[in-house]
């Protein structure tokens, strides 16, 4: 194997079309070709000077890398792929000037923090829970959550087949908790208080890792530096 080729996934992260992970799918479903050929293959080694197309359209390596958090407002949608929603997160990140792809999602009624990104070994971190990356959420709840609910999410519950848990549960007034959860499955927090009797009024994400979202405006986008890169990628 020569030195200077590369994997064909991660030429495509480092690209920006995806993460990792998702550079494997989009080979898979025969989307890639490399040299005119379609290819399935997503450990398939490039080199140098091989033409590789996604959808038709040329992929070119090597773009500079750039890191961003977006304080999403309510009503936005997280996925790029959704053609009925109104509103997509990405439309307020249309100056960035390069694709990038978001760490984890937030639904279309909850807001807060969100980190982008163009590159794929980066998103994989903060997304995969094998690198227990914690994502902290400030909750607003109909009803309060009694301590007996709030001490079984931490020991996990088990609804719709698959079980829901998270790191801690704190309360911080009325009605107001914060959640740790270094695994966010579809809807978890929300289903969890809908179990305990307590519908979600309100979620946001304030933290990723141990970044913080801070005083950044709602629907308003800011670029880290890379100590901020690195805060987000530590266990909080």
């Amino acid at each position: 194997m020569a030195e200077d080729e590369i994997r064909l996934v991660k030429f495509l992260s480092e690209s920006g079309c995806a993460s990792r992970r998702g550079a494997g799918e989009l080979v898979k479903s025969g989307r890639v070709s490399v040299n005119g050929a379609t290819v399935f293959e997503p450990g398939l080694r490039i080199k140098p000077g091989d033409r590789v197309e996604l959808d038709g359209m040329a992929v070119c390596g090597g773009r500079q890398k750039v890191y961003l958090v977006l304080n999403k407002p309510v009503g936005y949608v997280c996925s790029a792929a959704d053609r009925h929603a109104d509103k997509l997160a990405l439309d307020l990140l249309r100056e960035v000037g390069e694709r990038v792809f978001s760490a984890g999602r937030l639904d279309k009624d909850s807001e807060g923090m969100l980190i982008f990104s163009n590159d794929g070994e980066y998103i994989d971190f903060l997304s995969h829970p094998r690198y227990e990356v914690s994502k902290v959420y400030e909750v607003t709840t109909a009803r309060p959550l009694e301590k007996n609910f709030r001490d079984g999410f931490v020991s996990g519950v088990e609804l719709d087949g698959e079980v829901l848990r998270v790191l801690g549960v704190d309360e911080l007034g009325k009605c107001k908790y914060r959640f740790r959860l270094n695994e966010g499955k579809k809807r978890e927090i929300r289903r969890l208080c809908a179990f305990a009797g307590a519908p979600v009024k309100r979620l946001k994400r304030v933290r990723i890792g141990k970044l913080p979202l801070g005083n950044l405006p709602v629907g308003k986008y800011r670029f880290l530096n890379a100590e901020e890169v690195e805060l987000s990628k530590q266990k909080g």
